[in-house]
This record gives structure tokens, C-alpha cells and sequence, in this order.
């Protein structure tokens, strides 16, 4: 369904979510009231953040940061027209692996030819959206959802496939093991409307805890 722009999340929404998240779930206001808040990470939408988004696939967020860098520093400007122009050799260098280098060429082709409108996400319902990423190749239900959160700033996305939301429900909730998806799913109806900063505030556990 396309409706008209969906409000991202704001800085007011997102205070206001913590306070709510906090009355609903004991384990997450304890979490508020040792750390404080999380930071509302947000990235910019469009192409450059979905190229960053698959070269995090699989990998520490340190090494996909150092290539991304890299990528940056390739290029005047990162368009899908400038990414095109940059051939296997200079991708294995900066630190794309071929597959990856595959799929990001499939994106900048898919978004330059208009397959993918990348603007249009924003008026699109979660699962539309959600959909629309999904059918381009090296897209799957992470980097969707990563996207949808990070760049899109949706309040109630769940990536409950993601590594590190995982370890830290586990731990939270003490699990006696890691959650399937399906567990991660039923766990996550508690959080509904604020699955988004739910994730955030499992997230900053999961960061402290590695310091």
C-alpha cells in the first residue's frame, strides 16, 4: 500500500517510546536506568547507505567501515553512475568481496535503470518497503530491515536476524539458548509499536557489555 510519507522517528517519538518501553518491560527499564539512553543511530537514506548496509553483511562493523571509507575515497560522489565505473580489481582492493562487488553493481544498475526508487520507500508501508528491497539481489531480510530502521528511522521494525539483537535478548531475557527467528518474533509482539528502538536499547546493552 502507498500511502503518504510515514513519519519517521523523531527525536520527541523516540523519548517518548523509551518512557513507554520502560512501563511495559522491566528487563529494558533496567537496562535505561544503568546506561542511560540509547543513541537514536540513523543513517542517511539512499544508495551510498544501502552499498555500507551490504558490505556489513556477515562481517564486524570495523572492517566494513574501513572498506566503505575507502569506497568514499574512490569516488568523487557516490552515485550508482560513479560506483559503475569502478571495475573488480579497484573493488577487491577497497575490500569488496566478488559477491559483493556483484551485488552492489546489481543495486546501482537496479537503481540507476529505476526498477528500484529508492525516494518512493519512504511513502511505502513497512512491508512494501520492505518487499521492494528484497527483490534485488544480495538483499535480504537484514539489510532490508536494517535500512527500514537506520535510514527510513520506521519505529516498529524488528531485524530479528541480527547477530547481535540476538545475544542480547538472550542475555536479557536469560535464555537458556540463542532464539530461533520464530522465538525472536514472539518475544518481539511485547515491544510493539517501538520494536525499532526496543532493538536500540538491546543494542547499547550489547555494546557496553563488549567494552
Amino acid at each position: 500500500m502507498i500511502t503518504k510519507s510515514i513519519k519517521p522517528l523523531t527525536h520527541p517519538m523516540f523519548h517518548q517510546a523509551l518512557n513507554a518501553l520502560k512501563e511495559k518491560d522491566p528487563d529494558l527499564s533496567d537496562i535505561l536506568a544503568a546506561l542511560g539512553p540509547p543513541p537514536l543511530w540513523k543513517r542517511r537514506p539512499g544508495f551510498p547507505t544501502l552499498v555500507q548496509i551490504i558490505l556489513e553483511q556477515q562481517v564486524s562493523l570495523s572492517s566494513a567501515r574501513a572498506a566503505f571509507h575507502k569506497l568514499l575515497g574512490s569516488v568523487s560522489i557516490l552515485t550508482p553512475e560513479e560506483f559503475l565505473k569502478l571495475n573488480g580489481k579497484t573493488l577487491r582492493q577497497i575490500g569488496f568481496s566478488r559477491q559483493k562487488a556483484y551485488y552492489c553493481r546489481h543495486l546501482a544498475d537496479s537503481v540507476r535503470s529505476g526498477y528500484l526508487n529508492l525516494g518512493g520507500l519512504s511513502k511505502m508501508e513497512d512491508e512494501q518497503a520492505r518487499a521492494e528491497l528484497i527483490k534485488i539481489k544480495g538483499i535480504g531480510r537484514w539489510t532490508a530491515d536494517i535500512y527500514l530502521l537506520m535510514a527510513l528511522r520506521r519505529p516498529d521494525v524488528w531485524p530479528l536476524g541480527d547477530l547481535a539483537l540476538v545475544a542480547a535478548v538472550q542475555r536479557i531475557k536469560k535464555l537458556g539458548a540463542r532464539p530461533s527467528l520464530p522465538e525472536m518474533e514472539t518475544l518481539s509482539v511485547l515491544w510493539k509499536p517501538y520494536r525499532s528502538v526496543a532493538a536500540r536499547i538491546f543494542w547499547h546493552h550489547y555494546l557496553n557489555a563488549q567494552k
